[in-house]
């Protein structure tokens, strides 16, 4: 009897333990540090041979079956933004919202961010360097198979005529 109840008292105590141990490692299978590790590796070779200049990014922009996103918040796409780009913010970037909004998963997809304008002023303040919105936007579009992304390699004056800079 003394052996049941020991086993008893010891499974109140362990069993709540397994529990919370296995709900952590469902929490923690949601978060998958060594997977965008080696998806951060397997573009970094592909996003350098998609950096256009702008006046390739202008070009591009007029042809059919193009898309321009920007993927700032949507206070700073309202504030101003290049003519013709589309707005999802990155925050909001999922299967869904990407679908919803780009359509056709081969359509050419534009990016720019804050980083490619020397204007350093509202909406476009800089970011830091290595953490410019170009990067994670372009990991991102090409995690969720969006393959034919190109990004503005320049850094230009939203001022200037050939940007086509919209203000809000």
């Amino acid at each position: 009897m003394r052996i049941l109840l020991t086993l008893a008292a010891l499974g109140c105590v362990l069993f709540p333990a397994l529990v919370l141990a296995q709900g952590k490692a469902e929490q923690a299978a949601q978060v998958d540090y060594a997977g965008f590790r080696g998806l951060t590796a397997e573009v970094d070779a592909y996003r350098a041979q998609r950096l256009v200049t702008l006046a390739e990014f202008q070009r591009m922009a007029r042809e059919a079956n193009t898309i321009i996103l920007d993927a700032r918040s949507a206070d700073a796409y309202a504030e101003g933004h290049i003519a013709g780009a589309i707005n999802v913010p990155f925050t909001d970037f999922t299967d869904a919202s990407l679908r919803a909004a780009l359509r056709d998963p081969n359509a050419r997809i534009l990016i720019y961010c804050n980083n490619n304008f020397s204007n350093n002023a509202r909406p476009v303040v800089l970011k830091r360097v290595e953490l410019a919105l170009n990067i994670q936007t372009f990991i991102n579009l090409y995690g969720y198979g969006y393959r034919n992304v190109y990004e503005l390699a320049q850094v230009v004056d939203f001022n200037d005529p050939a940007v086509r800079w919209v203000r809000g």
